[in-house]
């Protein structure tokens, strides 16, 4: 079960199928911010809304989708 406190900084995310999709920056309403400084990242912050979460568990977040798909939902902060 995920709880909205269970998000934190650093928590990692994965997709359904175990990859990497990134890790948590901040949480910005109901979107989970990843930081640029990630290597999947390409140097950018990317969002997933959080309604993508099936699970948390220790420090990582396990997706509903897989980590190509995650990847091609996320959307690219607006600097």
């Amino acid at each position: 079960m995920m709880h909205v406190q269970d998000i934190h900084e650093g928590l990692k995310v994965v997709g359904s199928d175990g990859g990497h999709v990134g890790s948590v920056d901040a949480l910005v309403g109901q979107l989970l911010k990843l930081k640029k400084s990630d290597p999947a990242s390409g140097g950018t912050h990317h969002f997933l809304d959080i309604g993508l979460i099936a699970e948390i568990e220790n420090d990582t977040a396990r997706l509903l989708v897989t980590a190509d798909d995650a990847k091609q939902r996320w959307s690219e902060e607006n600097d």
